[in-house]
């Protein structure tokens, strides 16, 4: 990363134990080593062990990716990145409206036959990734199941994450795949309004349609991520760990420009009626 980013990211890392005397030593690798050794194999789609010399041995890095997602360090520092950006881009640091959707990727031969399935809508086996983002895109709420899941199914727990960690969240905008009782449950259970962007039955080919495209391109972001385009990990928690990572990136580059992103938003259909 540059060191306009670095500057930018660093007040926001999570503070080791040790600096604060909760136990631990002193880590032997710089953070900011540790961070790009990490974001190179997720960009690069790399092996673990296929980290170039350049960076710290790939056993240590590989430890501190797996530290930081079992205790959750990565949440912190990701939920930290994106209150900043949102504040950058004149929004309030919590969100009152959200977007879901789904993406279904092919898993790899080290994907277990448990955590696996195939999905007959999109004819692709391996694994689905669900994710929850605000109105600019950024995530709220990731969730990697088998491909055969789903979408409502798969939506219970992602809204039920939604509704834990961000309180302020009113409005849920879906495509038609989640229409059916998700809709009352998530108004009763969770006082949310999961609202249905349909596709209008005369449209032909690709039509951007309104909120839905914001998730859409959220997901097109995670495929320039060459460990993203398929799901190469044992676990399903590994995964939803390099998604988030892969928005760190996103968002760190935004706070080192330290102005809002420049995104041409593009012409969407009214859905008022002619008169």
């Amino acid at each position: 990363m540059s060191d306009a980013e670095w500057a930018a990211v660093r007040p926001l890392l999570p503070v080791p134990a040790w600096l604060e005397g909760r136990g631990g030593q002193p880590e032997g690798y710089c953070h900011r080593q540790i961070l790009d050794a990490v974001r190179y194999l997720l960009d690069n789609g790399i092996k673990w062990r296929a980290i170039p010399a350049d960076f710290p041995a790939w056993d240590r890095v590989y430890a501190f990716f797996r530290r930081w997602r079992r205790q959750g360090l990565i949440n912190e520092f990701h939920d930290r990145l994106r209150s900043r950006v949102r504040e950058l881009e004149g929004r309030q640091a919590e969100p009152t409206a959200a977007i879901i959707d789904s993406q279904s990727l092919r898993a790899a031969d080290t994907v277990g036959a448990g955590s696996r399935g195939w999905d007959a809508g999109k004819k692709v086996g391996g694994r689905k990734r669900h994710i929850a983002v605000d109105c600019g895109g950024l995530l709220l709420a990731v969730r990697v199941t088998a491909a055969s899941v789903q979408d409502r199914d798969a939506a219970t727990p992602v809204l039920e994450r939604l509704r834990e960690l961000h309180r302020k969240i009113a409005v849920v905008w879906a495509d038609s795949g989640y229409v059916g009782r998700l809709v009352g449950w998530a108004k009763d259970a969770l006082h949310l309004a999961l609202t249905i962007v349909r596709r209008s039955d005369d449209q032909k080919g690709f039509v951007i349609l309104p909120r839905r495209w914001v998730v859409e391109r959220t997901l097109a972001w995670l495929m320039h991520r060459r460990r993203l385009v398929r799901d190469y990990e044992r676990l399903p928690a590994t995964h939803e760990t390099m998604v988030m990572w892969s928005m760190t990136m996103i968002m760190g580059r935004r706070l080192a420009r330290g102005r809002p992103a420049l995104t041409r938003q593009p012409k969407v259909p009214s859905t008022r009626r002619p008169g």
